[in-house]
């Protein structure tokens, strides 16, 4: 039985209708299904790829492997949600080497349903899962979704039901160009030529700093057992269960954080993004021990990776930037001075702004070509991160 439902609208031109359920021994096995039907498209891939160095197109391995508890469809939503990871990684890669493909194997995977096998039949939604089997019925007393998907959150299963909203208009772009810095201290600084953005990253730092904790801490104890012991495996999977959740809450802030970043730009119609390249940072710097293990820690890579995804999604363009001397040089009179602290105070001509609101502006500013900024910058406006702030902004 549905336990509560909520509603979300994108600004995209989608709304989403969430609905929480009691797992069922249904719902296990379609998951179970699913999750087998991806393992076993993740091996023979790799495995093809391997041994005969061919990479099968997606209409081979929906021939090759399918399901006899899912829907077609459905089976082929799995098969294609595979090469949709394994298509994101190849373009990921050109920015970051160190991207790793998708290879895991999945116990449990989503199952989704298309049109053809979504139906509202006596006040309930009827699900079909094939020919010959029983199809997943919930309660509902809605209109007739465009896709479903089930999922599990971690304590219930979730049923994401997406409707396409007829009465939503895409703003159109306009021609504008915003600079970002990455950081360390805040997570991005985005200016738009009116506008400057500081979304912190205080909240990652702290998540950060207690997942070195830690793992220095189990570490420690660690070292003081006999590797293998019963005492040592315990304190092992403690680790990696601890250390696990970390990495999905940092996961989430970025999510959250960038979407944020990028709806902004797409309301200020900003049709190219123009990020700080910062690649090579860990080479040429070198500060100390403490803080050179943030920096090395810095998930700029993810960053703009999200970033650059998420903005070509509403159409905008993500391009690269070299940031030298970005955060040292006054957009005013151009002379270059190294800041102390967060603020920026130009002893030649005065200027004062927030240092990477200055990065963020001659970012741009190179870019475009510009010359001195003349007139007075509005201040910049900050955005925190909070754990109930959604990863899709609602209309």
């Amino acid at each position: 039985m549905p336990l509560s439902s909520s509603t979300s609208r994108t600004s995209s031109g989608y709304e989403v209708r969430r609905l929480h359920l009691d797992p069922t021994p249904q719902m296990e096995a379609l998951a179970r299904a699913a999750g087998d039907l991806y393992t076993r498209t993740v091996v023979s891939f790799w495995r093809t790829v391997r041994k005969q160095a061919v990479w099968l197109k997606p209409s081979s391995m929906m021939r090759w492997h399918t399901s006899g508890q899912l829907h077609a469809h459905s089976a082929d939503a799995v098969v294609q949600s595979f090469y949709a990871a394994l298509k994101s990684w190849r373009k990921r890669r050109k920015m970051d080497p160190h991207a790793k493909p998708p290879h895991h194997r999945r116990r449990y995977y989503r199952v989704q349903w298309k049109s053809s096998a979504i139906r509202v039949q006596n006040g309930c939604l009827v699900l079909s899962n094939g020919r010959g089997n029983a199809p997943l019925i919930v309660p509902w007393s809605w209109d007739r979704p465009v896709l479903v998907e089930l999922g599990w959150t971690g304590a219930t299963y979730e049923l994401r039901c997406v409707y396409q909203r007829e009465d939503s208009v895409s703003p159109p772009l306009g021609d504008g160009v915003a600079g970002v810095d990455l950081g360390e201290v805040h997570l991005a600084v985005v200016h738009d030529g009116q506008h400057t953005t500081i979304f912190n990253g205080h909240a990652l730092r702290a998540k950060r700093q207690y997942q070195n904790k830690i793992q220095a801490t189990l570490a420690a104890k660690q070292s003081r057992l006999k590797k293998g012991s019963r005492r040592w495996r315990k304190l092992q999977r403690s680790k990696r269960k601890q250390l696990r959740q970390l990495d999905h809450q940092i996961r989430d802030l970025l999510h959250k954080q960038t979407t944020a970043l990028v709806s902004t730009l797409h309301a200020s119609r900003v049709q190219t993004v123009v990020i700080g390249d910062v690649r090579d940072l860990r080479q040429r710097v070198d500060y100390g021990s403490a803080a050179n293990q943030r920096i090395h820690q810095m998930v700029t890579g993810r960053v703009r990776w999200l970033i650059t995804y998420k903005a070509e999604r509403r159409g905008m363009r993500g391009v690269l930037q070299d940031e030298a001397y970005t955060s040292q040089e006054c957009p005013r009179c151009l002379h270059r001075h190294k800041p102390q602290g967060r603020d920026y105070r130009c002893p030649a001509c005065g200027f004062c702004f927030h240092r990477d609101g200055v990065g963020a502006i001659n970012i741009r500013r190179k870019y475009l070509g510009l010359g001195p900024v003349v007139g007075v910058m509005a201040s910049p406006t900050g955005v925190r991160w909070h754990p109930h702030q959604r990863a899709r902004v609602a209309r």
